[in-house]
């Protein structure tokens, strides 16, 4: 119920009480006293009667009528035996018929000295009458009566102009109440909505009353109060705002517990990190189920912080950090140790790789050298040593060359420059320089480039370093049947590869034969000479155009590596 109506029904309810009391006093005072003034003619009357009747006491009836007529009332005069002998509505035998009045009230109490009163239906004429008795002494009783159906009109007459003056005074304070509950109203139902809209985040709201008194010192105060809450809430939310963008520009998964061990802040890097993808706040239940991981919160939670522990989850290495809040609360800090790790190990396996494939060659060379340094070999033994000591030399200088071609296309060392190339003199080019190895295995050599394919945007001297390291590699690894340079168009670019009919590679083999050094068959990948960092600088080269590269082989099938080179921008 709004704030006019609660005021209305109130003036309603004081004004109509208020009215409903004074018109039951007013009724009840107006009946008495109407009844009251009533009551004192009629004793006049009657004492009027009985003084008549003392100057004539032998002829009651007649001064009962003489009476009754001048005064338009019932005048009876009573014996004080209680005989009617006198009545200015009866004579004669009318009047003899009359019972005995001894017992009327009115009559009894006259008779016993003091003036009677009473109302009741008159026995003779069967109407209510209001009766007055008077003593006359020695004679008897005057009584004189009158009709209640005028009295009882008076008072009703006078009720009624009691109720409609009520009725008007009720409607003419509500219509005021009604004027002064708008006036007060209104000004608190604007605080209202202000405040409301305050309540409900917007601060710029501002009361426009101007008063006096309390509702305007009210006014004041909210608008002081909004600026404040204003001032206030733009210094939070900015400050909200650069904490949300430190902890969001972290590469740190950063998680905020509170007391009640409920999440109430995790950046996405925790979210990757953990995998959580449910809405702040959630309970810490359900961060993944990590030993070391609740140990370092529940810790944190008992005031004692966590530093550098290591946890695996979903396969990633995080590094934990755990401090206890002030408020009972903790921190979660985890740091992604994954590629630290990885670095590392490729690091070791680098490291390992290299001293393998440096150690045969130059134990080899070392074996060799050491045999030429006796005099008794012979000059065909001399040279023998000395071509296999070349060819060893060679196998190492290729492993540096392509060693720092790796590290300068990984370091950013090298960045291509496309354009476009016909792939027909490219592959023409390629395959002449593959001609010899080929026609000693008793290969076939073929181009099958599309017409739709016949132009590459790529680095000429890349495309040909890639394209000679797969027909390389499918010649050596290919010991019948025929090798092919292949283009195709596809929607974002031109795919070049080759296709061999060799011994094929294992499924299993598939995603690691582009890693530096991996061999499927590591003794007969280096008796073909094989540095075992080709396909690794070919994944790199085509990455750094923008393209991927991709192989498919399966055992007895032969093997096709190819790479999308994307078209020219534009």
């Amino acid at each position: 119920m709004r704030l006019t109506q609660r005021l209305l029904l109130g003036a309603f309810l004081v004004v109509g009480f208020l009215a409903l009391f004074i018109v039951v006093m007013v009724d009840r005072q107006l009946g008495e006293r109407l009844r009251a003034d009533a009551t004192a003619s009629l004793t006049q009357e009657a004492e009027l009667a009985g003084v008549l009747w003392h100057r004539d006491p032998l002829q009651p009836d007649s001064v009962a009528d003489r009476v009754g007529g001048a005064l338009h009332r019932r005048v009876t005069l009573i014996r004080t035996d209680g005989t009617v002998v006198g009545d200015a509505e009866f004579d004669g035998d009318a009047l003899a018929a009359l019972q005995n009045h001894a017992l009327r009230p009115e009559v009894a109490e006259a008779l016993a000295g003091r003036v009677g009163t009473s109302r009741r239906p008159s026995p003779s004429t069967g109407t209510d009458q209001v009766y007055v008795a008077v003593p006359v002494p020695p004679l008897g009783v005057a009584r004189v009566s009158e009709p209640t159906e005028g009295l009882d009109a008076t008072i009703s007459a006078g009720r009624r102009e009691v109720l409609f003056g009520a009725v008007v005074a009720l409607l003419g304070s509500l219509l005021i109440a009604f004027l002064f509950a708008r006036a007060v109203s209104r000004p608190v139902e604007e605080l209202r909505d202000v405040a409301q809209a305050l309540a409900d985040g917007d601060l710029t709201r501002r009361p426009t009353l101007h008063a006096p008194g309390e509702v305007g010192e009210l006014a004041k105060a909210l608008r002081s109060l909004a600026e404040q809450l204003s001032t206030r809430l733009h210094a939070l939310e900015a400050d909200e705002a650069l904490l949300s963008q430190l902890i969001e520009s972290r590469n740190e998964a950063v998680i905020a517990v509170d007391t009640a061990q409920r999440v109430v802040r995790m950046n996405e890097t925790a979210r990757h990190l953990l995998d959580v993808a449910e809405p702040l706040p959630f309970p810490v239940d359900l961060l993944p189920r990590d030993v070391a991981l609740r140990d370092a919160l529940l810790a944190a939670f008992d005031g004692e912080s966590t530093e550098g522990a290591e946890v695996v989850i979903g396969g990633r290495t995080l590094n934990v950090t755990a401090r206890p809040l002030e408020d009972g609360g903790a921190v979660l800090a985890l740091f992604d140790l994954t590629r630290v790790r990885r670095l590392e190990a490729v690091r070791r396996d680098f490291v390992a790789n290299v001293s393998h494939e440096l150690r045969t060659p130059l134990t080899v060379i070392g074996g060799f050298a050491e045999t030429l340094q006796a005099e008794d070999v012979s000059l065909a033994d001399r040279r023998q040593f000395a071509h296999r000591i070349l060819g060893h030399t060679l196998r190492m200088q290729r492993i540096v060359d392509d060693l720092l071609d790796l590290s300068r296309i990984e370091s950013g060392g090298w960045v291509p420059n496309p354009e476009p190339i016909d792939l027909n003199t490219m592959a023409s080019e390629v395959l002449a320089g593959a001609h010899d190895a080929a026609e000693e295995k008793g290969l076939a050599l073929e181009r099958a480039i599309a017409a739709e394919a016949d132009t590459v945007y790529a680095d000429a001297t890349a495309l040909r370093q890639i394209l000679g390291n797969l027909v390389d590699n499918a010649v050596r690894h290919t010991a019948t049947g025929r090798v092919v340079l292949f283009s195709e168009r596809e929607a974002r670019g031109c795919r070049v590869g080759v296709r061999d009919t060799g011994t094929g590679i294992a499924t299993a083999h598939l995603p690691r034969i582009f890693e530096r050094f991996y061999r499927v068959d590591p003794g007969r990948s280096r008796d073909h000479g094989g540095t075992g960092l080709g396909l690794s600088i070919v994944k790199h080269l085509v990455e750094a155009h923008g393209g991927r590269v991709r192989a498919e082989s399966a055992p007895g099938t032969g093997t096709t590596i190819s790479a999308l080179f994307p078209d020219a921008p534009g």
